[in-house]
């Protein structure tokens, strides 16, 4: 393998202009930085990770604990994104990824403090977890730094979607088009639920609107089976609901897959809504109403934030960091003439 003498010598420059230009350092000029590493790259050259690992005492290796309830993993678009932010945020500061098992089916002995301690770990990132397991609380007391995603912990670092703001901003839009029968079927009984089911009630609320103890049913994200059927029952209310909301855009299908099947029309019958604005919620016709979440911002943010804890270069504020959504309106919910 290539040395730094040897891209020294090739380049017709010092070892330590080559060792300043592959650390990014500020005092090398840019045209000379890049054609240093693109030498280093045609010539094979690898910065010894190991040799910088001892010499810092770091790994380089951030851990990322991630599991929901339906077991959906990376398949569930919100969070995938979102983590797909953070890795390429992470890795293009030098970091590497190391999933931490959270299958009970496969998990071995360790717990997951244990885990992250084993590997060497220097950081760790949260998301889409029972936040009330034991063991993510004892990894959570530790003195790992860590950030949470959509959940907040005192004295620790976290990154939020603005919950609240986004489901407030749905409602009134589907207010703000003549509904006022509107029904939600939410998820599953966690922070980012609640806030959203407040959030609902207080919208609803704030223009006067009641909301029926039959309009509120409690589903599970993205169960689509779950939605068809609440969509079902609610529709076969005496006095139905004409704007139905849905936790997300993949329940949301599930539920306009239901009102297909009972011969009714989107949205000249029933208007609907989802939560997430994911890939789907834009080839559907129409097009669903819902609410886009930044993800990207999300996850570059979780990042930036966990490898300044981890370099210590700065005291990082534990205030939660609230990343706004935006309505898209969409075409799945009608305007009303007359209620």
């Amino acid at each position: 393998m290539a040395s730094i003498k040897d891209i020294a010598k090739l380049c017709g420059v010092s070892v330590a202009t080559v060792s300043k230009a592959l650390n990014d350092k500020a005092d090398i000029g840019e045209d000379t930085k890049r054609h240093i590493k693109e030498v280093a790259k045609q010539m094979g050259y690898f910065p010894q990770y190991y040799a910088r690992a001892i010499r810092m005492n770091k790994s380089f290796n951030i851990g990322v604990l991630f599991v929901d309830e339906s077991m959906s993993g990376l398949t569930h678009d919100y969070f995938s994104n979102i983590l797909n932010s953070f890795k390429v945020t992470a890795e293009g500061r030098g970091y590497d990824i190391t999933f931490i098992n959270s299958n009970k089916k496969y998990k071995k002995s360790k717990t997951f403090l244990e885990h992250c301690r084993y590997r060497g770990l220097d950081g760790v990132v949260i998301a889409c977890i029972d936040f009330g397991n034991p063991e993510v609380l004892e990894l959570i007391e530790s003195d790992i730094p860590l950030v949470t995603i959509d959940q907040k912990f005192e004295g620790r670092v976290s990154v939020l979607s603005n919950n609240f703001e986004g489901m407030h901003q749905l409602v009134e839009y589907i207010i703000s088009m003549g509904h006022k029968r509107i029904a939600y079927i939410s998820g599953d009984d966690t922070a980012v639920t609640r806030l959203r089911i407040e959030s609902f009630y207080h919208t609803m609320g704030k223009h006067g609107l009641d909301v029926p103890e039959e309009y509120h049913l409690s589903s599970e994200y993205r169960n689509l089976q779950k939605a068809g059927e609440y969509t079902r029952q609610l529709l076969q209310l005496p006095l139905p609901p004409t704007c139905i909301m849905y936790s997300d855009d993949y329940s949301a299908m599930g539920g306009i897959s239901q009102i297909k099947s009972m011969g009714l029309r989107i949205p000249e019958d029933i208007s609907v809504a989802g939560y997430d604005d994911i890939f789907i919620a834009g080839q559907l016709q129409p097009r669903l109403t819902t609410v886009h979440q930044d993800t990207e911002l999300l996850g570059k943010k979780a990042a930036e934030k966990l490898i300044a804890l981890i370099e210590k270069k700065r005291n990082v504020s534990t205030r939660p960091t609230v990343v706004n959504s935006t309505l898209e309106k969409g075409a799945s919910v009608g305007q009303l003439v007359q209620d």
